[in-house]
């Protein structure tokens, strides 16, 4: 048998590495600690990472740990989708059966699992294509992590510089996520093929970023490590001048050093390292070489059947054939009854031995014996192997013919970006193939279609972009109007998700192509009505939206008729109806429940937690939405659906004053890789809390990235008017009225429509924090604002929330900070109540004042809001009422502050000159009414700018008045 060939040239004894052994011991401790996410184990080829890694899952399983072990493969360019990880569910079904595995799994998700494994049973036929990749993915970390629960978790991944696109999104998805298990990744890459632009290069970056990632560069061996190699080989200790000559050849690469040995004694140094691995194969008898040329043409690792089968020996002829070569160690008998190049080293140095016409013979049986029987080769690889093989052949048309049905296969496994290369190569042979278009049953403008939808789904914006556009310049819409309309929504959402205007225009021009009812016409008025609504035209929006469901209701499309409801709930969300936005929710919210559809579940749920958040209900906002999260990961939708929703507790957290778990729930969200709307969204609400809490810093990277201080308006409402709203409050946090002025006046020349509490009344409260600080340096423009900010006023939504915002717009403080006491609101209750104080202390009530500082300062001081506890101490000063303020150190010892221009007091002298800068009096002026020169004057400016921590007497005046000093 087979099995029974001893090996040879290989040391039974494992050599050095302790202090590699030693940092993934620790890593594996720190795992089980749930502190660490991976180790990657980077080296040369013929360096010992598989040897090293094995060693490892030995004392890993010895200590208990469940070892899981998948390697990419390589299949020319592309690799193949998924390949470790279908590997490592491969094992775990053998070690436990699928039902076993499925019942780790949220509801139904087994079905998820089947375009992995013909195990798992039938594919689910949902065609959620935007949602089905991230669903896959946190398929994975949920399995992983409800096998952790159990015993500890090793998932070894070989080979990664041979991993497709869609298996580096995974590995960095989980990298990033497998913080809260006792999971530790392994993972093997050859540092000596990643060029400078190898795919892999920015998933080891990203990873490298990534707290509890360890980097492990494994070095060649010394000389003292090569000698105890070659007596763990040889069985005795060699001389030293054998031990010198060798070392010197191998350069201390272990598969050189057993090259070496294996070549004998007089072997001389060859003239390459390929000659070198070849040598050892060039020994065998021809007919093993000839079997080893085909067995390298079907990859690192064959099956007994396959080679059989293209080899055309009977079975017994080749054992007979593959007996020497195991012998010799260059093969090895791997489990499932198939045989393995011992290095992938030597595999690539047979196949390069093969001749040009040999090497497309070869790879066209190997095509032809996988297409008659593709039980070949394991459940789900038969169409990628057989697109690998025929191309490798140059047979150009049977390659066209394999790709675009592995491209479909691609597709049904999600693997979307794998999908996107195989239609690529069909684009590329397409005129190099007389009648391509008979061969797939599809024309070529199908093909840039798939292409445009596979690079949407999979985040690649800019080739769904291409691919549209290319699709669009060979149809007529005039002959293909359907066709044209569904490629017209398709750029619209391209466009929106790249934040690029012209997807209102798209949408129209689709409008127009369908006039009749029908399902495309749902598809483009359903798209069409959202955009609207989003766009501040929501009584168009209302009429496109109610004419899609009046379709979908005469078809029976019950699911459409429900998405179409919550579209509808958002026009009345902007319109500020939010109780009939809750209403038309938990109706949507009904059906889904009753069609058993998690996708309109969470949305409906989703949209509520906002609805409630806005109707003040911010309490029972964080409880529905934490419901919706915990559904979302019974569905297995957790990072598409129940990231959203958490995006939307934090919101609501912000508004209850829970900063800090609204930040841990940013954080973690973040880490799933949103969308990069949701993505802004969740920034927006971080932006928030750090202008609060005066991190400038932070702040304007955050705004940078959501593009806020672009001076392009935004289609959509919500991000235009967040945007502005932040920039503003960031200019004041500044000090810098005047330009947070500029701002809002170029933004009130087309003011958002939406009556929205956490949009329009937001913002109308932030125009009475600007006008307040500008109106001391810009009194006439301020006056024009105000006017701008009544018919704003007058517009707002029904609601507590909004009615509170509008108490603090007409300066009515005491009144706005009882509303927020109500709504547990303790940010905006503060604030209010330091309005309120500045006001008193302007009527000469210093009790008044007083009383209200002293129930604002701790509201403030427990949320850390550095600046409006500045604000607060200022005008403590001023009406002579000492604050506790927790934020400054009592510790005696401790060093006194420096003195913060924001905090600093003025002289008498000081204070008078600033009331007059304030007025706008000019330095000669100023000296005239105050009886001094010019110059002191001069001096007492250049004191003040510095202790307000401005650099313009505009700034200084405006901070004057925000810290109240000028009453």
């Amino acid at each position: 048998m087979l099995y029974d060939m001893t090996r040879r040239a290989v040391s039974p004894v494992f050599v050095g590495r302790d202090a590699e052994l030693e940092t993934l011991a620790e890593a594996y401790d720190q795992a089980r600690k749930q502190a660490t996410a991976a180790v990657l184990i980077g080296g040369e080829a013929g360096v010992g990472k598989t040897r090293l890694a094995g060693r490892f899952a030995e004392e890993a399983a010895e200590d208990g740990a469940h070892v899981l072990v998948g390697g990419c493969v390589e299949l020319s360019a592309e690799g193949l989708a998924y390949a470790p990880f279908t590997a490592a569910l491969r094992q775990l079904v053998r070690e436990s059966g699928a039902a076993e595995v499925t019942a780790l799994l949220p509801d139904g998700a087994g079905r998820d699992l089947a375009r992995l494994l013909p195990e798992f049973g039938e594919p689910t036929g949902d065609g959620e294509t935007e949602s089905a990749r991230a669903r896959l993915f946190e398929l994975i970390l949920t399995l992983l992590e409800r096998l952790a629960e159990r015993r500890p978790v090793v998932l070894i991944i070989e080979d990664v510089h041979w991993a497709d696109r869609s298996s580096r999104d995974l590995i960095a998805f989980l990298s990033r996520n497998l913080r809260t298990a006792p999971v530790l990744m392994v993972m093997t890459y050859r540092s000596d093929e990643l060029h400078r632009t190898h795919p892999l290069r920015p998933v080891l970056a990203e990873l490298g970023r990534v707290d509890g990632v360890v980097r492990l560069d494994l070095p060649r061996f010394t000389q003292d490590e090569v000698a105890a190699q070659m007596a763990g080989i040889l069985g005795v200790t060699p001389a030293f001048a054998r031990v010198d000559r060798v070392f010197e050849r191998s350069g201390g690469i272990p598969l050189f050093v057993e090259a070496l040995l294996d070549c004998g004694e007089e072997c001389s140094f060859p003239d390459s390292l390929h000659d070198l691995i070849i040598g050892s194969v060039e020994r065998l008898p021809e007919e093993s070489q000839r079997v080893l040329r085909i067995a390298a043409a079907g990859g690192v690792r064959v099956g007994h059947a396959l080679l059989a089968a293209v080899s055309g020996l009977s079975d017994v002829d080749l054992e007979d054939a593959l007996r020497p070569a195991i012998a010799a160690n260059v093969l090895q008998v791997a489990d499932g009854g198939a045989y393995a190049f011992r290095h992938a080293l030597i595999r690539e140095a047979v196949h390069d031995e093969l001749l040009p016409g040999e090497h497309a013979r070869m790879h066209a049986r190997y095509a032809e014996e996988i297409d008659r029987d593709r039980t070949l080769v394991p459940p789900g690889r038969a169409a990628i192997e057989i697109a690998h093989h025929w191309y490798s052949a140059r047979d150009d048309r049977w390659a066209l013919i394999s790709a675009w049905e592995a491209a479909e296969k691609a597709a049904k496994s999600f693997a979307y970006t794998e999908q996107i290369q195989l239609l690529e190569r069909v684009l590329t042979l397409w005129d190099k193939v007389p009648g391509a278009a008979d061969h797939i049953g599809q024309d070529h403008c199908t093909v840039l279609e798939r292409a445009s939808e596979a690079a949407y789904v999979s985040g690649d914006m800019e080739q769904s972009l291409k691919y549209v556009r290319g699709a669009l310049s060979e149809l007529d819409e005039r002959t293909a109007p359907e066709r044209v309309a569904e490629l017209l929504v398709r750029m619209a959402n391209v466009k929106s998700q790249k934040a690029k205007h012209g997807s209102l225009d798209d949408l129209r021009r689709a409008e127009g192509l369908v006039p009749l009812p029908g399902d495309t016409r749902t598809l483009v008025l359903t798209r069409l009505g959202t955009m609207l609504m989003c766009s501040d035209q929501v009584v168009e929006g209302t009429a496109v939206t109610q004419e899609a469901l009046r379709t979908a209701r005469e078809k029976g499309h019950e699911v459409q008729e429900a998405d179409l409801l919550i579209n509808l709930a958002l026009g009345h969300s902007i319109n500020g109806d939010l109780e009939t936005t809750f209403a038309l929710n938990e109706r949507a919210l009904a059906m889904g429940t009753r069609l058993d559809s998690p996708r309109i579940i969470l949305r409906a749920l989703g949209n509520n937690v906002d609805a409630l958040d806005n109707l003040g209900r911010s309490e029972e906002a964080v409880q529905l939405a934490l419901e919706g999260e915990k559904l979302s990961r019974r569905y297995g939708r957790f990072r598409h659906q129940g990231v959203f929703i958490a995006n939307n507790r934090a919101e609501a957290l912000e508004s209850l004053g829970r900063w800090d778990e609204a930040i841990e729930v940013i954080d973690r969200a973040m880490t799933m890789g949103p969308t990069m709307r949701t993505r802004w969204h969740m920034l927006r609400v971080r932006a928030d809390i750090a202008i609060s809490r005066g991190e400038e810093d932070l702040a304007q990277d955050i705004l940078s990235e959501v593009g806020a201080f672009s001076p392009r308006r935004e289609e959509q409402t919500q991000e235009w008017t967040n945007n502005t709203r932040l920039v503003l409050a960031f200019h004041l946090l500044r000090g810098e009225p005047l330009k947070a002025l500029d701002l809002l006046e170029a933004a009130l020349d087309h003011p958002p429509l939406s009556r929205k509490a956490m949009l329009a009344g937001r913002l109308l409260a932030s125009i009475r924090y600007v006008c307040d600080a500008a109106a001391p340096v810009a009194p006439e423009r301020v006056a024009k604002v105000r006017a701008q900010g009544d018919r704003l006023a007058g517009n707002l939504g029904d609601g507590p929330v909004n009615e509170a915002f509008g108490l603090v717009y007409r300066g009515e403080f005491d009144a706005a900070a009882q509303a927020w006491r109500r709504l547990r609101r303790p940010y905006v209750q503060a604030k209010a109540l330091l309005l309120a104080a500045v006001d008193a202390a302007a009527r000469g009530d210093r009790d008044g004042a007083s009383k209200r500082l002293h129930e604002a300062c701790p509201l403030a001081t427990a949320l850390r809001a550095t600046p409006l506890v500045t604000q607060m101490e200022t005008l403590a000063r001023r009406v002579g009422t000492p604050l506790l303020n927790p934020l400054s150190d009592p510790t005696p010892s401790a060093a006194p502050p420096a003195r913060s221009g924001r905090q600093a007091d003025l002289t008498p002298r000081e204070l008078e000159v600033l009331r007059l800068v304030a007025a706008g009096r000019s330095n000669r002026d100023i000296a005239a009414e105050l009886f001094i020169s010019a110059k002191t004057v001069s001096v007492h400016v250049s004191n003040i700018l510095p202790k307000l921590g401005v650099s313009t007497r505009g700034e200084a005046a405006a901070a004057a008045h925000r810290l109240s000093l000028l009453d």
